[in-house]
């Protein structure tokens, strides 16, 4: 099998602050790796459901999907609001919804008392806090060879966040328990579909194994604050160490059911496959996250003598037990510290490890390893929507010690 490419990431910031990279395949050329690593303001406005960002933190691919910018992810375990990532499918509804959040209504069918609930009778049920890390499932496309559709993100797809709302066991429990043969949880947006087409074909409709019920909540906060529109509010599934499409926004309808959903997003799409292969419902789906890491500091330059290395670490729906660190392109390693308080197996975990480097240019990455001895992959593997990169080769930056 041929050797795969590796892309050297050189970013250099001259006396005008403008930093400046090599043109790399799928990324978008020299443009987007300058707002990808830069701390300026984005040449496209945010957009109004999205305008309380912080917009020198965001990349504004489109008017749906805005990026983190890389340097903005801090050492502390929880991503602030103003700067976590957004992605949408489909344009978010009328911010009217999230006025009187407390009136949404959500469907509950496959139950022995199918019935629909208000976010107020929800709060009555019970409530729960997770923090866990949202990830979007593209989160790397950027670094693949082959051009794949979708944004190009990098690493900004990706944040910690705490949510809180009530336990889908706790509904289920006040509605009789699940119906016989159920296999999925089917969870429904409520974003309006376009006229003149197939609801199936855009429709945001994802189902995730019937064990997950357990860990499930239906959030209505968000790091302390109802859930914004921008993510879902007033009312998100969350999936613990689940990638982002099955944390379905504006849920309008949970169902527990016998097959997964018929909408396209399900059957065919975020699919696992290989490049130029249709998506089909046989091949993977975009379910449990990987383990992964990335250094977030330094990424672009810094001075010599005592430097601090340090970046996030996740292991999906496991936690992290390790953290290691190279500085020589994956040649040596050596252990990271882990930094924060554990928020538990689904949360991301800082961390930390001192070095002096003498003055020279430096290929700087990270690997974790989760609880179960899954251990970060050197590359990532092409499949045709550029899911999920997670390759600790191209992960790496290479950054210049003055």
């Amino acid at each position: 099998m041929d050797t795969p490419v590796v892309h050297r990431r050189h970013f250099l910031i001259g006396a005008a602050g403008v930093a400046v990279a090599s043109t790399v395949p799928g990324m978008g050329g020299l443009a987007f790796a300058q707002e990808a690593i830069g701390t300026q303001a984005p040449t496209t406005p945010l957009p109004d459901y999205a305008s309380w960002k912080k917009p020198e933190a965001m990349i504004v691919h489109t008017e749906l999907t805005l990026e983190t910018r890389r340097p903005f992810i801090g050492t502390s375990s929880v991503v602030p609001s103003n700067i976590l990532f957004v992605r949408n499918n489909l344009e978010p509804p009328d911010s009217a919804i999230v006025a009187d959040a407390d009136a949404w209504e959500v469907a509950f069918e496959g139950v022995a008392q199918p019935r629909t609930m208000t976010v107020r009778e929800l709060k009555q049920l019970g409530i729960a806090t997770v923090p866990t890390v949202l990830q979007c499932s593209g989160n790397g496309r950027g670094l693949f060879d082959h051009e794949a559709s979708g944004s190009p993100w990098l690493t900004g797809a990706a944040g910690c966040v705490v949510w809180s709302g009530v336990p889908l066991r706790a509904v289920v429990d006040a509605l009789g328990g699940v119906a016989e043969g159920a296999r999925f949880v089917t969870n429904t947006g409520g974003e309006v579909i376009p006229e003149g087409i197939d609801a199936n074909e855009v429709l945001v409709e994802r189902s995730v194994p019937i064990e997950n019920v357990d860990t499930i909540i239906l959030a209505w906060e968000m790091n302390g604050e109802p859930v914004p529109l921008a993510h879902g509010g007033p009312l998100r599934v969350i999936v613990p160490g689940y990638y982002g499409v099955n944390n379905v926004k504006y849920v309008k309808r949970i169902a527990f059911t016998e097959a997964e959903s018929e909408a396209d997003i399900q059957q065919t799409g975020y699919r696992v496959r290989p490049v130029g292969e249709s998506g089909a419902p046989d091949q993977p789906s975009m379910w449990q996250m990987k383990v992964k890491s990335w250094v977030t500091h330094p990424v672009v330059e810094t001075p010599s003598g005592p430097i601090q290395i340090h970046g996030v670490a996740f292991g999906g729906i496991n936690p992290v037990q390790r953290v290691e660190v190279s500085t020589d392109d994956g040649q040596s390693w050596q252990e990271a510290q882990l930094l924060d308080p554990d928020l538990g197996r689904y949360a991301w975990r800082s961390f930390v490890l001192p070095v002096e480097l003498p003055s020279g240019t430096y290929s700087i990455t990270s690997r974790a390893t989760d609880s179960e001895g899954n251990v970060q992959e050197q590359t990532t593997e092409p499949n045709h929507r550029g899911y999920d990169y997670s390759g600790w080769d191209r992960l790496a930056v290479e950054v210049t010690v003055l």
